[in-house]
């Protein structure tokens, strides 16, 4: 567990949130309260549904005869371009 200051921890909120480590706030050195980040497990199914729609893009692609070196290069370009309308 991570102990930190409360003004650490409301300058740091964002980076604790995304951790999986519990953190003891603290208040002049004595503990305030905890934050406990809740442990989420991503659903199979949605694993399976992102598994499938991979495959299916990977179909097109290979269907419409593009190389993944060719789709960064078209997304750099456009990325530039757009860009460059700023």
């Amino acid at each position: 567990m991570v102990k930190v200051g409360i003004r650490e921890f409301r300058g740091k909120l964002a980076s604790f949130l995304e951790t999986g480590t519990p953190v003891a706030v603290t208040r002049h050195g004595e503990t305030i309260g905890f934050y406990v980040p809740a442990q989420t497990k991503p659903k199979t199914e949605s694993l399976e549904a992102l598994r499938a729609a991979a495959t299916q893009l990977d179909a097109v692609i290979a269907a419409a005869g593009v190389t993944a070196e060719d789709l960064v290069k078209n997304f750099k370009t456009a990325r530039r371009r757009t860009r460059r309308r700023r």
